[in-house]
């Protein structure tokens, strides 16, 4: 997690952001969103920095959204009062929650079971404090939530204001996205995830909750969603990124992709034909997400320290400080191919996993000087 820096170079490994690819990534989603009338609530778990969370934020941005509460006081710090906290909420943090409202702070929490509801409202009653709460909706069996015509539905919102507390809405993501392999897949599913959480609302409205937010989001289904009826908001964050996964689904490119961990050859294995590099699982990241798609990327692939991907060239297996590079094809990587010193970059299966093994970002660009440096918080 170095931003050590020596003779006016980071230190490897180190994770390096291309402020125009972000940027461009940004601006996309944001005018998809705007043809389609619906705002964007950018999820920052993917960069947990406030410097780029302003730059996600559109001019008609409701807020953020968060995964922690780490995250949700660093914002409010940074002065972002309107945040969704994305994560069924845990009774043990109420307390905390308390706290940040009492601050001033309007944390949106999500509850997806009646059994959480009824321990909110015990909380509420305890810490003499209105929570507001949206409900989490199951699009698609993948994870917690109430199906859309669960009778719980309407009994959890009945806990809810029942105990002074406020039913904002719903929301849902649609995890089942990322199993897409074609645009008409991701289509399909942005359509499912939208018909769920607007009949969902629509039974709390017709039972005399208000719910105004309907609240929907993913990368892939926000890239690909063609009808936004009935949602109030979107949420999506690793679009300010883009990955290796992102790219297998066909929402972007490797070009799109903004960030990379930049390494420095440290040595050749000759009897197998490959190259050592100083980027292992700590800076990279175990995650393995590519490899249930058509193109495994092993554990990231591999440019010229300039940008470039080197097409024949992937990370095949990383131990804690050790990255080891060979062919996609299996044959040995000859021995002039690189040499010790020589610096590379390594683009990602998973934007948020990678960029949370580093203390922040190193910028890199069209117009910018070398050595500026982003930080980003960790924590829960």
């Amino acid at each position: 997690m170095s931003s050590t820096v020596i003779d006016d170079k980071p230190v490897t490994p180190c994770l390096l952001l291309d402020v125009d690819r972000m940027t461009r990534n940004i601006q996309t989603l944001e005018a998809r969103l705007k043809d389609l009338g619906t705002p964007l609530r950018p999820h920052v778990k993917t960069c947990k920095s406030i410097e780029i969370a302003r730059r996600m934020m559109a001019s008609d941005s409701p807020g953020i959204t968060v995964s922690t509460l780490a995250e949700a006081e660093y914002f409010f710090g940074h002065g972002i009062d309107d945040q969704l906290y994305a994560v069924g909420i845990a009774p043990g943090k109420l307390d905390r929650i308390a706290r940040l409202y009492r601050n001033g702070l309007a944390l949106k929490l999500t509850l997806d079971n009646s059994d959480a509801a009824g321990r909110l409202g015990e909380a509420a009653a305890r810490l003499d404090c209105a929570f507001s709460v949206l409900l989490e909706i199951d699009a698609d069996g993948q994870r917690g939530g109430f199906r859309p015509d669960d009778p719980a539905l309407l009994e959890a919102a009945g806990l809810v204001t029942d105990a002074g507390c406020g039913v904002l809405g719903v929301m849902t993501h649609m995890g089942a996205s990322y199993d897409c392999r074609d645009a008409r897949c991701l289509e399909r599913a942005a359509e499912r995830e939208r018909d769920a959480v607007v009949s969902a609302a629509d039974r709390l409205r017709t039972a005399g909750f208000e719910a105004p937010v309907v609240s929907v989001g993913s990368t892939p289904t926000a890239t690909f969603v063609r009808n936004l009826e009935g949602v109030t908001e979107v949420r999506a964050g690793t679009h300010v990124f883009m990955d290796l996964f992102m790219a297998g689904l066909g929402v972007c490119t490797t070009d799109d992709i903004a960030i990379s961990v930049l390494t420095e050859i440290i040595g050749y294995r000759g009897n197998a034909g490959e190259w050592l590099v100083d980027a292992g699982w700590m800076a990279l990241s175990r995650d393995r997400g590519t490899a249930s798609q058509t193109v495994d990327c092993g554990y990231g692939l591999v440019c010229q320290e300039s940008g470039e991907v080197i097409e024949d060239i992937f990370v095949r297996a990383t131990s804690q400080e050790h990255g080891i590079l060979a062919r996609r094809d299996g044959e040995p990587i000859t021995p002039d191919r690189f040499q010790v010193g020589q610096r590379l970059r390594i683009l990602p299966n998973h934007a948020c996993a990678t960029a949370a093994q580093h203390a922040g970002y190193w910028l890199v660009g069209e117009d910018l000087a070398g050595g500026r440096f982003w930080p980003r918080m960790h924590g829960w």
